[in-house]
C-alpha cells in the first residue's frame, strides 16, 4: 500500500540508510520490469520524491525567469546598437561627398604647387635662352652649355626657321616633314661625367642598403618607377592602367588615366615638365604637367609596347615594343622618324645613350643591340645570354652596360672593346630589370623572388635586400646615390637609403 510505501522509503532517507534504500529500490524495479508487481503498486510516488521535484522545479522556473530577463535585456541592447550603427552609417554617408570634394582640393593645390615650381625654374632659365637667340639673331657663334640638352636648344629653333643648327652642316638637305628636329652632333660632353666618382662610403658598408619608407601606391603591380631630372619627385605605372605622381614627403601629386590596358614604363622629359608613357594598349603617350593631361597619343605599334625613353635634346622619342621593333618619334612632326628593325623576337628594354644618339635594345631573341638614331641602322649585337634578356643599361659614363635575363644571369659589357666583362648569376628566378647607381660601381637587380640584388661591380658580391612581399619589377636610383626605390608586384613602392 502507498502508505507502508511511503512510511519505508522515508524512514530509510530520513535515517541515511541509502544503501539499504538502493537495494530496497533496485529489487523493487526488478520486481517492476519482471512484472510481478501489480499497476496498483507501480503508479506510487512517494511524497519524498515529490516534494523534491517540487523545490527542482521551483529553481528551474527562477532561472527560466532570470534567462528571460537577461535575454530581453540582452535583446534591447542589440537593438540600440543596431540604431545606432544605423545612424553613424548615415552620418558618415553624409561626409563622403565632403571628404572626395577635400581629397580633389588637395590634390588641385598639390599639383598646382608642383607646377609654380616648374615655371619658376623655366622662368630662371628664360634669360640665358634670349641671350641665345639674341646671338643667333646677330650671327654670333653659340656654344651651347653642358645642361642645354635639359630644355629645348636653338638647333630646333634654327631648323624651323629655315636656318642650319649646331648639329647640321651648311648645304645639307632639309628633313621631309617641314616641323622635323634635327639630331644634335655627337661631340657634346656628357655632364654626368663629373658625377661618376669612387665608391661612396654609404654603400660599401657594413649593412648597405635598408629599407626607410613604403607607399601602398596602387592596386596591382606596379610596373616601373622614374625620377625627375631634378627633383625629389617620383612617377610610378601600373597594372591598373594609371600613372602616379608622387612627392618627397609620399604624398601623392598627380594621377594619370587615359591608357586603356597596363602601363609598363614611363620616362620624364629632361626638362622635366613632361612625361612619356608606355602601355599595352599598344601607345606611347606624351603628358604635359602645366596642362594636366595628355598631349600627344603615339600609335604606331601593333603590339603592347613595354618601354619608353627620351633623347637628353628632348626632341626626340623612342619605343619599343613586343611586335619585334623600335621607333624613334620626333615630338615636334610627331611623327614617326624610323622603325629599327633586327631583332627577331619581342624589343624588352630601350634606353639612350646619355648625350648622344647611341640607342641600346634588348630582346626576347636573347641579344642586345647598338643603334644609331639618325639612320636607325644597327651598330653593334652583344650575344651571351642563354635566355630572354629583360632589360639593359648604360651606367652614366656610358663605357658599360649591364643586362638581366628571364634566369637571373646578369652581365656586364664594355662598349669601347664590344666584349663581356664579367657575368653574376643571382638565379634561378627572373631578373626584372637593372640600375646603375651614379658612381657605377654598385648594380641593383630587380628579383621576381622579392627581393633586391646589389651586385658590387669590382668584387662581384652579391647581397640581398628583403622587403617586398611579391615579385620585384622595378629599381632605381637618385642622382645623388643617396637612396634608391622599387616597385613590386606587391603595389608597393619602396625607399632604401
Amino acid at each position: 500500500p502507498e502508505v507502508i510505501d511511503d512510511f519505508v522509503r522515508n524512514f530509510l532517507l530520513r535515517m541515511g540508510m541509502k544503501r539499504t534504500l538502493e537495494t530496497f529500490q533496485t529489487e523493487w524495479y526488478e520486481m517492476q520490469q519482471k512484472g510481478q508487481l501489480g499497476e496498483e503498486d507501480t503508479g506510487i510516488v512517494p511524497d519524498a520524491y515529490c516534494s523534491k521535484a517540487k523545490e527542482t522545479y521551483v529553481q528551474l522556473q527562477k532561472g527560466r525567469d532570470f534567462h528571460r530577463v537577461n535575454h530581453k535585456r540582452v535583446v534591447q541592447e542589440k537593438n540600440r546598437l543596431i540604431t545606432d550603427i544605423k545612424r553613424l552609417k548615415k552620418h558618415y554617408t553624409s561626409y563622403e561627398p565632403t571628404l572626395r570634394l577635400l581629397k580633389q582640393k588637395y590634390e588641385i593645390a598639390m599639383k598646382e604647387k608642383m607646377l609654380t615650381k616648374l615655371e619658376r625654374d623655366r622662368a630662371v632659365g628664360q634669360p640665358s635662352f634670349f641671350s641665345t637667340l639674341r646671338n643667333l639673331e646677330s650671327g654670333k657663334e653659340v656654344v651651347l652649355p653642358q645642361v642645354a640638352g635639359y630644355r629645348e636648344g636653338p638647333t630646333q629653333s634654327a631648323l624651323r626657321e629655315g636656318r642650319t643648327g649646331k648639329g647640321g652642316e651648311e648645304g645639307k638637305p632639309q628633313a621631309t616633314h617641314p616641323q622635323d628636329s634635327e639630331f644634335p652632333s655627337d661631340t657634346r660632353v656628357n655632364p654626368y661625367l663629373t658625377l661618376v666618382k669612387g665608391p661612396p662610403t654609404h654603400l660599401t658598408r657594413t649593412g648597405g642598403f635598408r629599407q626607410t619608407g613604403s607607399i601602398r601606391g596602387h592596386e596591382l603591380s606596379v610596373s616601373s618607377v622614374s625620377l625627375h631630372p631634378r627633383k625629389q619627385i617620383a612617377v610610378t605605372t601600373s597594372d591598373d592602367h594609371l600613372w602616379k605622381m608622387w612627392g618627397p614627403s609620399g604624398d601623392i601629386i598627380m594621377t594619370g588615366e587615359g591608357h586603356t590596358d597596363w602601363v609598363s614604363d614611363s620616362d620624364f622629359h629632361p626638362g622635366g615638365a613632361q612625361l612619356a608613357t608606355s602601355s599595352g594598349d599598344s601607345c606611347v603617350k606624351i603628358w604635359d604637367f602645366s596642362q594636366a593631361s595628355c598631349v600627344l597619343t603615339l600609335s604606331d605599334h601593333t603590339h603592347a609596347v613595354w618601354g619608353v625613353t627620351w633623347h637628353s635634346c628632348g626632341d626626340f622619342l623612342a619605343s619599343c615594343s613586343m611586335d619585334n621593333t623600335s621607333k624613334i618619334w620626333d615630338v615636334h612632326s610627331e611623327r614617326c622618324r624610323s622603325t629599327l628593325r633586327g631583332h627577331a623576337d619581342s624589343v624588352n628594354s630601350i634606353q639612350f645613350l646619355h648625350f648622344a644618339n647611341t640607342l641600346l635594345t634588348s630582346s626576347a631573341d636573347k641579344t642586345l643591340s647598338l643603334w644609331d638614331a639618325r639612320t636607325g641602322l644597327c651598330a653593334q649585337t652583344f650575344y651571351g645570354h642563354m635566355h630572354s634578356v629583360n632589360h639593359a643599361v648604360f651606367n652614366l659614363k656610358g663605357d658599360t652596360i649591364a643586362s638581366c635575363d628571364s634566369y637571373g644571369t646578369v652581365k656586364f659589357w664594355d662598349v669601347r672593346h664590344v666584349a663581356p666583362m664579367i657575368t653574376v648569376d643571382v638565379g634561378p628566378h627572373p631578373a626584372n630589370r637593372v640600375a646603375f647607381d651614379p658612381s657605377g660601381h654598385l648594380l641593383a637587380v630587380a628579383s621576381n623572388d622579392g627581393t633586391i640584388k646589389t651586385v658590387e661591380i669590382g668584387t662581384s658580391d652579391v647581397t640581398m635586400l628583403a622587403g617586398h612581399d611579391d615579385a620585384v619589377q622595378a629599381v632605381t636610383f637618385d642622382l645623388g646615390g643617396q637612396f634608391m626605390l622599387s616597385g613590386g608586384s606587391d603595389g608597393t613602392l619602396r625607399v632604401w637609403s
